[in-house]
């Protein structure tokens, strides 16, 4: 199955799912049963998901899914390439202050079929904001494959907030994107705002019993608000 594939016939514009920081197989497995689309696994140390603390790059490399997604924070190109490999990734999620440069040696380096994902990090809603996330999109759509809009925070990764969507109404995206930032029960319907859908919208921190160890049950919740299994 190909991931770029529409899951439901009847509106090409709902949104696929990505479920973040996973570290526990039988959730994994579980989550491949229900279709989710993306499987994210942080290779950041510092992240409380951290996924080699809990599987080995062999284990990853044995999960049967067409999205695995390693998310990395300014790594080092041939530990990024290496991972890859070892663990048979399909995406790699561009998490840090990476420069075109190396998202250049990078695309060189890996395999041809591995996509890559660029994170634009959102704070205000001001006119300055805009311009800088036009430029970044401008100068990176010929060497990424997607974009994934975040919340910005004091620190990387998530904020576990979200930032205010409307922005995304402004902004003639150039790529397809996937929409992560707080996005919860609650909010996730306000996707339907959006003049632009996400490719994907990528759920973590508000669907965890604690971090890394998800919340099934919210999960299957989200992703049966609609027919056929669609958010």
């Amino acid at each position: 199955m190909n991931f770029m594939s529409v899951k439901a016939e009847t509106n090409p514009l709902l949104p696929k799912l990505k479920v973040c920081g996973l570290t526990v197989p039988d959730q994994i497995e579980e989550l491949i049963s229900m279709k989710v689309d993306f499987l994210g696994f942080i290779f950041y140390e510092k992240s409380p998901r951290y996924v080699l603390n809990h599987l080995k790059l062999e284990d990853i490399s044995k999960i049967n899914h067409h999205g695995k997604t390693g998310v990395f924070v300014n790594a080092e190109i041939d530990l990024i390439v290496q991972i890859a490999e070892k663990a048979g990734l399909n995406l790699i999620q561009l998490h840090g202050d990476e420069s075109e440069g190396f998202i250049i040696e990078l695309r060189q380096k890996l395999q041809r079929d591995i996509k890559i994902i660029k994170v634009i990090r959102i704070g205000n809603n001001d006119q300055e904001t805009r311009k800088k996330i036009e430029n970044t999109m401008s100068s990176h759509r010929s060497i990424v494959d997607f974009f994934l809009f975040d919340t910005d925070g004091k620190a990387f990764g998530g904020t576990g907030k979200p930032f205010d969507w409307t922005l995304l109404n402004e902004l003639d995206i150039p790529l397809p994107y996937l929409l992560s930032g707080g996005i919860s029960e609650e909010n996730v319907e306000d996707i339907n705002l959006l003049k632009q859908k996400p490719l994907a919208v990528d759920i973590n921190s508000k669907f965890e019993i604690e971090p890394g160890n998800k919340d099934l049950e919210k999960i299957k919740k989200l992703y049966h608000k609609s027919p056929k299994g669609t958010i």
